[in-house]
């Protein structure tokens, strides 16, 4: 609910500020030789507004692709914790090879983070069936924990990979956009020059002026979207590794403490 509620509230502010910017910075009327007309631009941000409606279309989505950027850096960065995750480790490790449990729990509060959380559930269910006293085989212990760590890393995991799937449609999406920009303006190019005498030089330069702003565009907002969804999936898969590695560990050691 939160995650839609979010991204809807993201989409409509950038819509907004999309088409503010394109039409009272980029279409000030001091942009243009003819003012008002806004068809003869003096300066770059003049060119940039006659490049036509897909231009705030394609603002609008390269708000959206840093926008997620910064978000997924907050989130990724919210998930990894307090401190290095390699020492976070190694000191649930030696905590587990020395027996303290509630050490290694309270490392796991103070770290925080998906890892810690996991770690802690896992550790937290190991704990709950030795205070039962039901007399299971170590086996059946760790199978009930590594079944609790499962669990766990199943919930936090959507956290780690929410909106990579957006940044990957928005990068789809913006070349499509910039193409079909591209197009039209390239139309208006040629109609301009098929006008009868001689060609209509003010919508000859505007379309290709239209033509090459959705290019740029298109390119900068699919560019920034693919190489920010290559990273972050990196960063995700390298994350939910030295999850898998740790939850392994602390079965395995938990197994043999229990034998």
């Amino acid at each position: 609910m939160q995650k839609n509620l979010f991204s809807t509230v993201v989409f409509i502010l950038a819509l907004i500020i999309a088409f503010a910017i394109w039409w009272f910075i980029l279409g000030d009327p001091a942009n243009f030789k003819d003012g008002e007309g806004r068809h003869q631009p003096i300066n770059l941000l003049g060119t940039i507004f006659v490049g036509g409606y897909f231009v705030p279309v394609l603002i609008m989505l390269s708000i959206l692709v840093i926008t997620f950027v910064f978000e997924r850096i907050f989130s990724l960065g919210k998930a990894k914790g307090k401190g290095n995750m390699a020492t976070f480790i190694r000191d649930i490790q030696r905590h587990l090879d020395s027996g303290k449990i509630d050490e290694a729990i309270k490392t796991c509060d103070r770290q925080r983070g998906s890892l810690a959380n996991i770690v802690k559930t896992g550790l937290e269910r190991y704990q709950a069936i030795a205070r039962e006293g039901k007399g299971w085989e170590a086996e059946k212990q760790m199978a009930e924990v590594q079944r609790s760590i499962e669990e766990a890393t199943s919930l936090e995991l959507p956290v780690l990979e929410r909106n990579l799937i957006v940044l990957s449609t928005i990068a789809s999406i913006a070349t499509m956009v910039g193409l079909l920009g591209t197009t039209v303006g390239m139309i208006r190019a040629f109609r301009a020059l098929a006008h009868a005498g001689a060609p209509d030089a003010i919508q000859l330069s505007i379309g290709i002026s239209e033509a090459l702003v959705n290019t740029a565009f298109g390119l900068f907002a699919a560019i920034t979207g693919i190489v920010a969804y290559n990273f972050f999936v990196n960063k995700v898969d390298t994350f939910t590794y030295m999850i898998d590695e740790a939850g392994y560990n602390i079965v395995q050691t938990l197994m043999t403490k229990s034998k």
